[in-house]
């Protein structure tokens, strides 16, 4: 299978049609997070699925740029087992839920949690324990149809490969 294409249409989405997304599907999109590569095989990860909108409007109120989440369907929060890998693994299953969220049509925008100052206030408000360090935070939903993907340009490859030296 080609994974090119998939990766080269995927776009941050922060507009939503007002339509439920199955729990089959946001069950697909945590399944494939938790395959990501992970460090000794530590598989730090914990995920949280918001669907309840009082909660993700509460979710956007203490993000900095995540306001778009009160008008998400679901928004998926990561967080991380706080040791030596964490990030890394974390980030990695950040992009595969967002690979399979593309895979089934469902739009996705990555909202930064890791060292933010609002980190620990999504602890509380999730009941996710202290140890746990939020990594991020995924915006789910069906983009808005009257909303064209914009054209993203991305460096050519020959300007970022760079063979046996920089």
């Amino acid at each position: 299978m080609d994974m090119l294409p998939l990766i080269q249409k995927r776009r941050s989405v922060r507009e939503y049609l007002k339509k439920s997304i199955p729990r089959k599907d946001l069950e697909k999109i945590v399944d494939a997070a938790r395959f990501a590569p992970t460090a000794r095989n530590l598989q730090p990860w914990e995920f949280v699925m918001v669907t309840r909108a009082d909660v993700l409007k509460q979710i956007a109120d203490i993000t900095d740029h995540g306001k778009f989440i009160a008008v998400a369907p679901a928004c998926l929060a990561v967080f991380g087992d706080n040791g030596k890998y964490y990030l890394e693994d974390c980030c990695a299953a950040i992009e595969n839920a967002m690979l399979e969220a593309a895979s089934l049509k469902i739009g996705s925008c990555w909202v930064a949690g890791d060292k933010k100052p609002y980190a620990a206030a999504l602890n509380v408000l999730l009941g996710v324990p202290d140890k746990f360090k939020l990594v991020g935070l995924i915006a789910l939903g069906y983009p808005l149809a009257s909303k064209a993907l914009r054209i993203i340009v991305k460096r050519k490859l020959e300007d970022v490969l760079h063979w046996e030296r920089f």
